[in-house]
């Protein structure tokens, strides 16, 4: 292969004529390496990672311990199904998650390989234990592209759009956002509506939470929001779901988000860093209610690969070796406090928000939060990649500019790349 069809322009033209339209990408970008927050592309170009393959990489590209787990690994088995042939990384895997996760009671673990998986058989789970059909969601979520977590997703474009209908019994209420006007009470007083107008209490099976809105935004739920919707949850018999895809694995400077809360969720979700760019994901839960479903009833030809398990086990061991939720909070204070300093010169910068090292910056025009500005965040976007950073954009209205850099990045990597976005934001002016 000569290099001139190795280019970015060649690989974009290539990828254009052989692959959807709707499968999208931010940028037009190959990669050729990676370690730890540095990617470079097939042109020997560096970048500054921020986008962490949308919050996979809290370890780093190609983290060295993680690697060699999965080396090792391949060398063993890579398939067998677990359901056919077992394997003790899945059962070590299942075992240091019920460990983990919070509340004091007996819990299980069941692993899959996507988020959206995740989400999927959390539903299922609820369901088969309560023996309900509604399932109550939120404004902004996001849970999956399948055509369930498509009806969780609280945001049309692009990923509704011409896909529906979409399965019934699926409510959403609003998720408090005090830079827009809802507050807690008027998120609470959505879900009382949705009892009175939609489907009574003593129906829902589940409500499902992220604790803080990914793809939404990075909006944070207030701590006393998600304590009144444990006790809402109680009152009903609902299970609480939270879905941690995104928060989890140490992003938000504790192993799952909700913790800071105080708050107990009958079923966790996680996947993205989990297993540091190897795909899996899982479900952890009280015993009780993971135990509902009939024998056969979950699972999966991949679910819980030998090699995602390996890898999983690996990012634990490295999150105490390398003590990354303390990083994680460092991180995070930091980003803030960098961010806050360019919002107070930029009135374009509605707000600042996060949780430990779960970042973003809101976007408007004329200094008014209720005009969103999306025009402004691609152009950022794209103006820092051009500079050898790579953000990624979300929220609602696409103005929100998130950042995920590996909690294993140095302060000077990460300094380099905030400096680079002050000077986008500058040269966009």
């Amino acid at each position: 292969m000569n290099a001139a069809s190795t280019t970015n322009a060649a690989l974009m033209a290539r990828r254009q004529a052989a692959i959807p339209r709707g499968v999208g990408q931010s940028h037009e970008v190959f990669i050729a390496r990676g370690s730890n927050a540095e990617v470079w592309d097939v042109q020997g170009r560096r970048y500054i990672d921020f986008a962490g393959g949308i919050a996979v990489l809290n370890t780093g590209h190609c983290h060295p311990d993680i690697s060699q787990a999965v080396k090792d690994q391949i060398d063993r088995y890579t398939h067998t199904c677990f359901q056919v042939l077992a394997y003790e990384p899945y059962v070590a895997l299942a075992e240091r998650f019920n460990a983990l996760a919070p509340g004091h009671f007996a819990k299980k673990t069941l692993f899959l390989s996507s988020g959206a998986e995740a989400v999927e058989n959390a539903i299922k789970i609820a369901r088969a234990y309560t023996q309900r059909p509604g399932v109550i969601a939120f404004t902004s979520g996001y849970h999956g592209r399948t055509l369930l977590t498509l009806g969780l997703t609280g945001k049309v474009a692009p990923y509704k759009i011409g896909f529906g209908p979409f399965p019934n019994e699926i409510f959403h209420a609003d998720f408090p956002n005090a830079l827009h006007g809802v507050s807690v009470d008027d998120a609470m007083a959505s879900i009382e509506t949705i009892f009175k107008n939609d489907i009574e209490a003593s129906r829902v099976a589940a409500i499902i939470v992220e604790p803080v809105q990914g793809e939404g935004g990075f909006n944070v739920a207030p701590f006393d929001f998600l304590q009144r919707l444990r006790a809402l949850c109680d009152q009903h018999g609902i299970v609480m779901i939270a879905d941690e895809i995104q928060t989890g694995a140490g992003r938000t400077g504790t192993w799952f988000a909700i913790e800071q809360a105080g708050v107990v969720p009958d079923m966790i979700t996680m996947a993205k860093s989990m297993a540091g760019g190897y795909p899996i994901s899982g479900v952890v839960g009280r015993a009780d209610i993971m135990d509902a479903p009939a024998a056969g009833g979950l699972g999966g030809t991949y679910a819980g690969s030998p090699l995602g398990c390996a890898a999983a086990l690996a990012v634990l061991d490295v999150f105490e070796k390398e003590n990354l939720l303390a990083r994680s909070c460092q991180l995070g204070q930091h980003l803030m406090a960098s961010l806050q300093a360019m919002a107070s010169a930029d009135k374009r910068i509605a707000e600042v928000r996060g949780l430990g090292a779960m970042v973003a910056i809101e976007l408007c025009k004329n200094a008014d939060p209720h005009q969103p500005d999306a025009n402004l965040a691609k152009a950022l976007a794209a103006t820092a990649c051009q500079r050898g950073l790579i953000l990624l954009t979300c929220g609602t209205y696409g103005n929100v500019v998130r950042i995920l850099v590996p909690l294993t990045a140095s302060d000077a990597i990460v300094d380099e790349g905030l400096a680079i976005l002050q000077a986008s934001l500058a040269a966009l002016a």
